[in-house]
């Protein structure tokens, strides 16, 4: 009988994370390396925050909270709910926790059982089927092609739903391809989904206010009201307003769902942050400018390197419509050799051509189950984007 239990085998290292630790390893050794694989925006956490938490701290806000939430925070994501998205919950209805993984975690605990199929559309971030599967639930992938700007359609949806079908991912803006989708886009989706009353909705909208060309955002529950009792719409501070390390996730949902994701909670983290709460009350009840002023400045970079990405050989990029990534397909240069005789056989290789060759840090597409694709992150500097757009092209010519 093995010590480690076999469900660990299902979970894999992000991509991101393994290439990230590579482009550490190689500039700790001297290389010169341009780093576009972390998805956190490269601003500070808003002064205004930062100063919440000293303050909570400093009026000894720092033991236990209920396991879902303080009231306060509660209170504020209610409010940033009704504000933003035209939905009203009530206190029971809200949970906060440790990152939007563990909310997801959370929901996944509380409802899968052997054998529940959980539909993804790809490209999809990695963590939504590891927590999946370690339910014993089965991850349905549908993957969505470029001709549609990497969004499910409705007919795609209809095909993959069927008994066993317990949930839909749905993240818009997308990680990784920046697919966001119209109120009409939505709204088809959420046609089929009132055709099927047994499926479930979790609506990620981690990336809600980067939303690029005056988009309008919305989110499901908000599109069709007869979803809102089946849909839990998950959504952080993170990305936002630049506190990833604060690791604070929240949702609103009905209110059985909350209370058994808070009872799975009680015995996994216990509440998040004390001080991170009141930090995360501070961002949300606070001057939202900042979020705007952060978003034109990331529709800039979009522009600047999707520009560069076309211009290298070999590579199309489809223009994301929000959160912070280009996802270029590079089927063109598969099957390529290196100026040292190597083929490109995958996006993987090509993704480790680009940092040990030429030191861009890029994530491989089949880390989220589209290839042959690479993620390349803007949330960067303008001149890091120039100068890794600038070797990305050169890596590209030399490759015959």
């Amino acid at each position: 009988m093995p010590f480690i239990a076999p469900r660990m085998d299902r979970i894999e290292t992000t991509a991101s994370s393994a290439n990230t630790q590579r482009a550490r390893e190689l500039a700790a050794s001297g290389m010169d390396v341009v780093a576009l694989t972390q998805g956190q925006p490269d601003f500070a956490t808003p002064e205004h925050v930062v100063e919440a938490a000293i303050a909570a701290m400093a009026a000894g806000e720092t033991g236990y909270t209920l396991v879902s939430g303080t009231p306060a925070l509660k209170e504020a994501i209610i409010e940033k709910f009704r504000r933003d998205n035209g939905l009203d919950y009530a206190l029971n209805q809200v949970i906060a926790g440790t990152g939007g993984k563990q909310i997801i975690y959370d929901a996944m605990m509380a409802t899968i059982q052997p054998g529940d199929e959980v539909i993804l559309p790809a490209p999809y971030w990695m963590t939504y089927s590891d927590i999946i599967g370690l339910f014993d639930g089965v991850p349905v992938v549908v993957r969505c092609l470029s001709e549609a700007a990497y969004k499910l359609t409705p007919d795609q949806l209809e095909s993959a739903i069927t008994d066993r079908t317990k949930w839909l991912f749905l993240n818009s803006p997308n990680n990784p391809s920046g697919a966001t989708y119209s109120r009409v886009e939505m709204q088809a989706l959420c046609d089929v989904l009132m055709r099927h009353p047994h499926v479930h909705v979790l609506a990620d909208d981690m990336y809600e206010h980067i939303v690029f060309d005056g988009r309008e955002f919305v989110t499901p529950a908000q599109v069709e009201p007869g979803l809102y009792d089946r849909t839990l719409t998950l959504n952080g501070v993170s990305k936002a307003y630049s506190m990833t390390g604060w690791r604070l996730g929240y949702a609103g949902g009905p209110e059985k769902l909350v209370a058994a994701m808070a009872k799975a909670q009680l015995q996994c983290t216990g509440n998040p942050s004390s001080i991170s709460q009141a930090a995360a009350v501070a961002a949300l009840n606070g001057p939202q400018d900042i979020v705007s002023a952060r978003t034109r400045e990331f529709e800039e970079r979009r522009d600047l390197i999707v520009g560069l990405l076309n211009q290298a050989s070999g590579m199309t990029c489809h223009r994301p419509e929000g959160a912070f990534y280009a996802y270029p397909d590079c089927s063109a240069l598969i099957g390529k050799k290196t100026p040292d005789g190597k083929i490109i056989e995958s996006d993987a290789d090509l993704a480790m051509y680009f940092l040990e060759s030429h030191g861009v840090a890029l994530v491989h597409g089949a880390a989220y189950d589209v290839s042959p694709h690479i993620r390349v992150s803007f949330a960067t500097s303008t001149d890091n984007l120039i100068e890794a757009g600038t070797r990305i092209q050169r890596a590209c010519a030399a490759l015959t």
